[in-house]
């Protein structure tokens, strides 16, 4: 914080510096000018002259704090000296042309060009009541021109200031966008992947967990059978580690070795998912209705997770022997329903973390469709998830486009 406070001294300092500076030079010129006789070759210093380009030149000082009133200060030292009888002169009536430039920088176009007229205005009024002549003499139409150049080139610099000022707001602007789609990006890639991991492994865990079960209900009622519950559980968690293979596959980057290219799952296996429960004690029954139509990979993989879900969950929490899976073509859309009857034993269902339906939900909504789950009126629990054909907008692009009346027909 010292460090910056003593730049911030520094440079004030320095800018009081050149102010000063600027303004001798300014008071030099304006007495050398006012001072010479042209038409009788002499240098004739009048001190009320000095005086009043004195206190012109050095009210420039304060031009940034008080603009308006340093143009009227300055402004009156140029008419006291033209009332004294100086002839008119760029160098005379530069403090004038200084503080119309200061005012032009710090405002806008239209007071800009209201102050070089009023300047111009009085400066020529002044000249006319020393010298009544014209008001079309040259030295007058020189005198105008000098007092509107400052005030055009004080509203070019003006104009190019805020044009750069715009210009570097959009890049910090487009660059915090940038920073924060990039944060996004991250923040959706995880929640990807922590559902995913979630699908497989809790699916795959629920399975073994139960088949594991199964093998020590055998070892006292039917010894025989234990070798085949065994295979399962080995198959079942051979299972676990090719999807997670694939999985972590995609992650790898261009460079990393070649990486796994086994297809990630769809609805096609569904039938292997059923047995793969069936063998685990959980007795599915499919129902197809309407003519099956190809999914995009997106879709067709959110549709497997959810019936995954659906029935790791039955099996998991429901302690029900028996779900119900429906699934219905329509044009546009897939329903899909999985349900059960609720616990038919002494099972008592574990509540579970939640993470499963929240996952459910956050595909459905990631392809442009809903999820709903919840307990039946009949006893037992559904879940119903409307999905479109092809996969349409995330909410994350919803909220894009709200505000377009044709969202709707840019999402499909």
């Amino acid at each position: 914080m010292a460090v910056i406070n003593s730049r911030g001294r520094n440079a004030r300092a320095r800018t009081r510096a050149l102010d000063a500076s600027g303004s001798a030079v300014l008071f030099v010129l304006s007495v050398v000018a006012s001072s010479i006789q042209p038409h009788q070759h002499q240098f004739v210093l009048r001190w009320p002259i000095v005086v009043m380009a004195a206190v012109g030149c050095f009210a420039l000082m304060w031009r940034r704090r008080h603009p308006f009133g340093v143009l009227a200060v300055t402004l009156g030292c140029g008419v006291v000296i033209q009332l004294l009888g100086v002839r008119d002169s760029p160098l005379v009536t530069s403090p004038v042309l200084v503080s119309v430039y200061n005012v032009a920088v710090r405002t806008n176009r239209r007071t800009a060009w209201t102050v070089a007229a009023v300047a111009a205005v009085v400066l020529v009024s002044a000249a006319v009541l020393c010298t009544p002549a014209s008001w079309l003499e040259p030295e007058k139409a020189t005198m105008l021109a000098w007092t509107s150049l400052p005030a055009a080139v004080g509203d070019g610099v003006r104009s190019r200031r805020s044009y750069v000022a715009a210009v570097e707001e959009r890049a910090e602007h487009a660059e915090r966008t940038r920073e924060q789609e990039a944060q996004r990006r991250v923040a959706a890639e995880r929640v990807r992947i922590a559902r995913d991991l979630h699908d497989i492994v809790a699916h795959h865990i629920a399975l073994i967990n139960a088949q594991a079960g199964v093998a020590v209900h055998l070892v006292d009622q039917r010894p025989d059978r234990i070798l085949t519950a065994l295979e399962e559980i080995r198959d079942t968690s051979r299972s676990a580690l090719d999807e997670l293979r694939v999985t972590v596959g995609l992650l790898r980057q261009s460079d990393d070795p070649v990486a796994p290219r086994d297809p990630m799952p769809g609805l096609a296996q569904v039938p292997a998912l059923l047995a793969s429960f069936e063998r685990a004690g959980l007795s599915v029954s499919h129902a197809l209705r309407g003519t099956a139509a190809p999914l995009e990979p997106t879709v067709d993989l959110a549709a497997y997770r959810i019936v995954q879900e659906s029935l790791t969950n039955v099996r998991k929490h429901a302690g029900a022997d028996h779900a119900r899976l429906f699934m219905h073509y329509q044009r546009e859309r897939l329903t899909i329903t999985v349900e059960d009857d609720g616990s038919t034993g002494p099972h008592h269902p574990r509540p579970g973390a939640g993470h499963g339906l929240i996952g459910m939900r956050e595909r459905a909504a990631s392809i442009g469709g809903t999820l709903y789950a919840g307990p039946r009126a009949e006893g037992g629990y559904t879940v119903t998830a409307e999905l479109p054909l092809h996969a349409g907008c995330s909410s994350l692009e919803r909220e894009r486009r709200d505000g377009h009346d044709d969202s709707r027909a840019a999402c499909r």
